[in-house]
C-alpha cells in the first residue's frame, strides 16, 4: 500500500454503502450511493484548501507578532520617548524608566493571559470560527484606545495594549485550535507550525515599518505603525467568515455532513475514501464517550487518567518556550544592540527579523521530518551553546561603557543573536505549538490548551517586564539565566514528550493513557480504534487495570503484533 499501509484495513467503518454524496465531489456524483471497495488511492500530501486554510488562518499569529515588533521600536523612537517618557536628569532628553517601559510592554501579555483562558469557553460556545471573528473586534478596539492617547497619558498606552492582549491571546489558542481539529494528519504538525511561522513574518514587517518612520518628528513615527495593523486585523476578522468550522466541532454539534464535506475537500480525495472514514469513525467514538459525561464541572478536567499530567506538562513546555530567551531579543532588541555600539539598531532588528522569519520555513521541514522529540532536545543545545557565548563576550568582553572601543565583540554578539535565533525558528518557537494543539483529548482540548496558552503569556508578561530590572542590575550575564532554563528544557522533552509524528489526535490521546515511554515511543504501534484505551472506558470500568496495568497489557500486544505474521490481500495490500 506505500504510504497508506498505516491506515488500518481491520477497523470497523461507517456503512458506506447506504451513505450519500451530499456535495457532489466524489467520483460517483451528487447523490449517488457508494458501492464497492474503498478508495485506496494516494492521499495527497497538500491540497489547495488545506494550504490556503493554513496560511489564512495564521494571520492571527501576524497579528501578534507584528505588535511584537512594533513595540520594541516603539520604545526607541524620540517621539514616543518625548510624549510618553520622562526628562532626563539635565533635562536634555527623555527616557523610559523601568517601570514605565516594563508595563507598556508587558500589559499586553496580561492581557493575552486572560484572553487565552477565556477564548476555550466561548469556542466551546459559539465555534471556533466565530471567536476568531469576534475576538478581532477586541483587538480593533485596543488599537483605537492607543491611537487616540494624548501627550504624557502613557497609562491609555497601557491600557490600550491591555485590550489588545485579550484579543491576541485568544486567538493565539484558537488559531493552533482550528488548525489541530481541521488539518489532515500527515501535515497537521506543519499547518500549526506555520501559526508560529507568520509570528515571525509579523515581527519582520513590524521591523521595516519602524525602520522606515523612526525618523519623523511627528506622531507618524509610531501612529503610522500602529494604524497599519487595522488592516491585519480586518483581514483575519472578516476572512475566516467565509471559511468553514473545524470538522471535530461541527461533528460534536450534530453535522456530520458538513464536517465530512470540510474533511474530504482538506484531504483532498473523494468521499468514500479510507482515511475520510477512518478519521470520522475515530471521531465519532471519540464524540460518543463524551457525550456519556457531557454535564461534568469544568474541574474534572484536572481528574482524568493522566489529565494532570498533560495539563502540568503542557503549561511546562508553553513556560520554557518563554524561558528559551527568544523575546529578549524581539522585546528589547533595540535597546540591547544600541549597547553594543551598533549606529541603527533598527537596521539590527531587521537582519534578527529576516534570520527569524526566514528559519522558520526550516521549522516547518524539520516538524515533519525529524519529530518533535529530536528536533526540541537539539534546538535547546544549540540555543544553549549561543547564550553561553553571547552573554560571556557581553559581560567579560564588551565594553559597555563605550562599546565602539570593542567593535568585534558586539559584532560576535550579533552574529550569535542569529545563530540563537535560527535556532529557537527551526524548533522551540513553532514545534510547541504544534505539541500542545497535539496534547490533549478531543473532551478536554479547549480548556487545557487554554491553561497551558495561559502559561505561555504569563511567563511572557514576567520576562518582558522584569527584563529592565534584571538587565540593569546583572547586564549580559541574564544570558546565563536563559542558557540553565534550556538545559531543563532538552531534559524535560527527553523525559516526557511523547512523539507525535504521523499519529492521529486520537492515538497520541492513547499514548498518554497507556504510559507508553517517550523514548520508546517512535516505536509503539497503534491498535485499530476499537482496541483504543479511552479515558472515558476507564472511568466507566471497560478496560481492567491502571497504571503498571495497562501499560503490561500494552507491552504484550505490542510484542503479539511484531511476531504476527503477515498477511496479503490482493485487494487493499498488507494487512
Amino acid at each position: 500500500m506505500g504510504k497508506l499501509s498505516k491506515f488500518r484495513p481491520q477497523m470497523p467503518f461507517p456503512n458506506w454503502n447506504t451513505m450519500t454524496s451530499s456535495d457532489g465531489e466524489g467520483s460517483h456524483g451528487e447523490k449517488e450511493k457508494y458501492v464497492g471497495p474503498y478508495d485506496n488511492s494516494p492521499v495527497p500530501r497538500l491540497t489547495v484548501h488545506s494550504f490556503i486554510m493554513g496560511v489564512f488562518v495564521s494571520m492571527g499569529g501576524f497579528i501578534f507578532g507584528y505588535d511584537t515588533g512594533q513595540i520594541s521600536g516603539f520604545l526607541g523612537m524620540a517621539e514616543f520617548q518625548s510624549r510618553f517618557g520622562q526628562k532626563d536628569a539635565d533635562g536634555q532628553g527623555y527616557h523610559f524608566s523601568n517601570v514605565r517601559s516594563g508595563l507598556i510592554v508587558a500589559l499586553l501579555s496580561v492581557g493575552t493571559l486572560m484572553g487565552a483562558l477565556l477564548g476555550g469557553p466561548v469556542a466551546d460556545r459559539i465555534g471556533r470560527k466565530w471567536s476568531i471573528c469576534a475576538w478581532c473586534m477586541m483587538l480593533h478596539i485596543g488599537l483605537i484606545v492607543q491611537m487616540t492617547s494624548a501627550d504624557h497619558k502613557w497609562y491609555q498606552i497601557v491600557v490600550g495594549r491591555w485590550i489588545a492582549g485579550l484579543g491576541v491571546g485568544a486567538l493565539s489558542l484558537l488559531v493552533p485550535m482550528y488548525q489541530s481539529e481541521s488539518a489532515p494528519r500527515q501535515i497537521r504538525g506543519a499547518l500549526i507550525s506555520t501559526y508560529q511561522l507568520f509570528i515571525t513574518l509579523g515581527i519582520l514587517v513590524a521591523n521595516c515599518i519602524n525602520f522606515g518612520t523612526e525618523k519623523r518628528t511627528n506622531t507618524g513615527s509610531w501612529r503610522i505603525p500602529m494604524g497599519v495593523s487595522f488592516i491585519w486585523v480586518l483581514i483575519l476578522g472578516v476572512g475566516i467568515v467565509f471559511f468553514p468550522e473545524s470538522p471535530r466541532y461541527d461533528y460534536r454539534h450534530g453535522r456530520e455532513e458538513q464536517a465530512k464535506r470540510t474533511m474530504v475537500k482538506l484531504y483532498g480525495v473523494s468521499d468514500n475514501h479510507r482515511v475520510v472514514a477512518e478519521e470520522l469513525a475515530e471521531i465519532k467514538e471519540k464524540h460518543e464517550e463524551e457525550l456519556l459525561h457531557g454535564g461534568e464541572p469544568w474541574w474534572k478536567i484536572f481528574t482524568g487518567p493522566r489529565m494532570l499530567y498533560r495539563i502540568a506538562l503542557g503549561m511546562s513546555l508553553q513556560s520554557l518556550q518563554q524561558l528559551t530567551g527568544a523575546n529578549y531579543f524581539f522585546y528589547y532588541g533595540t535597546v540591547i544592540f544600541k549597547s553594543t555600539g551598533i549606529n541603527n539598531s533598527y537596521v539590527t532588528q531587521m537582519i534578527l527579523g529576516g534570520v527569524n522569519f526566514g528559519t522558520t520555513f526550516l521549522g516547518l521541514y524539520v516538524v515533519e521530518h525529524f519529530g518533535r522529540r529530536k528536533s526540541l532536545i537539539f534546538g535547546a543545545g544549540w540555543m544553549f551553546v549561543c547564550f553561553m557565548v553571547f552573554a560571556s563576550v557581553g559581560h567579560f568582553s564588551l565594553d559597555r561603557t563605550n562599546p565602539q572601543n570593542t567593535p568585534h565583540s558586539g559584532k560576535a554578539m550579533i552574529v550569535f543573536a542569529c545563530l540563537f535565533i535560527l535556532g529557537f525558528a527551526s524548533t522551540w518557537g513553532p514545534i510547541i505549538w504544534t505539541i500542545c494543539a497535539e496534547l490533549y483529548p478531543s473532551r478536554y482540548r479547549s480548556n487545557a490548551m487554554a491553561l497551558s496558552t495561559a502559561s505561555n503569556w504569563g511567563w511572557n508578561f514576567l520576562i518582558a517586564f522584569f527584563t529592565p530590572f534584571i538587565v540593569g542590575d546583572i547586564d549580559f550575564r541574564y544570558g546565563y539565566v536563559f542558557a540553565a532554563c534550556l538545559f531543563v528544557s532538552a531534559a524535560v522533552v527527553y523525559f516526557f514528550v511523547i512523539e507525535g509524528q504521523g499519529r492521529t489526535l486520537e492515538e497520541i490521546d492513547t499514548m498518554y493513557i497507556l504510559h507508553v515511554n517517550p523514548r520508546e515511543s517512535t516505536k509503539w504501534i497503534a491498535p485499530p480504534p476499537e482496541e483504543l484505551v479511552t479515558t472515558e472506558r476507564l472511568m466507566r470500568g471497560e478496560v481492567a487495570g491502571t497504571g503498571a496495568d495497562l501499560e503490561q497489557s500494552e507491552s504484550a500486544r505490542v510484542r503479539a503484533k511484531e511476531t504476527e505474521p503477515v498477511v496479503h490481500n490482493p485487494d487493499i495490500g498488507q494487512v
